[in-house]
């Protein structure tokens, strides 16, 4: 797509000049970040460009910490899901080189806790970052070029059903995006416009 191409130019004009790159590319849930991150970054693979995909929920915080019934669920998935202070720590060391390669804990899923991943680093690295709320203040002066993808919630609904069935019925999506995923995000949307921070977005 032809977006693909002028996001990946800008980009790799930034690392022509800076060498490493920290790219975000912020949507809501169910606005197509994963398959777009995948896109843009083998554009920029295919320009010779060595790339790292990373996924903010690779950062998540452990179940006791993200689930906490002393605040509402939205509260929950907006101040508790992530580790944004490690999350930073990391990609200051890839932005500084400390070292030719980094470990990187990431949390998985299926049992809940962290593993580790080493991740090389040369002198011109694109890293790509696809998750939601990338433009929160708690990320300030973490990225050097932002996409956001702008879906309305009722196309990324219809998306979510198909999707998540692991969390059960549709009814059972339904309750937990009115619950906890959606309220979170309107926070998000209403508070910081992500739309018109961001230096490109794509529409749907």
């Amino acid at each position: 797509m032809i977006y693909e191409k002028e996001i990946c130019n800008s980009i790799l004009n930034i690392s022509s000049e800076n060498g490493i790159v920290i790219v975000g590319i912020d949507g809501l849930g169910g606005a197509g970040k994963s398959t777009i991150s995948e896109k843009i970054c083998c554009e920029i693979q295919n320009n010779n460009t060595h790339t790292i995909l990373l996924h903010i929920d690779d950062f998540i915080n452990v179940r006791k910490v993200r689930y906490n019934s002393a605040y509402p669920e939205w509260q929950c998935y907006y101040d508790l899901q992530w580790r944004y202070g490690y999350f930073a720590e990391i990609i200051n060391q890839i932005k500084n080189k400390t070292n030719d390669s980094i470990e990187i804990e990431l949390y998985d899923k299926d049992s809940d806790c962290y593993f580790t991943q080493s991740y090389d680093i040369k002198e011109k690295t694109v890293v790509i970052v696809e998750g939601i709320f990338l433009q929160r203040k708690d990320l300030n002066g973490i990225f050097d070029y932002m996409v956001y993808i702008d879906i309305p919630e009722n196309i990324r609904m219809t998306r979510v059903l198909k999707r998540d069935t692991y969390i059960g019925n549709e009814q059972q999506i339904i309750d937990k995006y009115e619950n906890r995923y959606f309220p979170a995000e309107r926070k998000y949307y209403n508070e910081y416009h992500p739309e018109r921070l961001a230096d490109f977005v794509i529409g749907g």
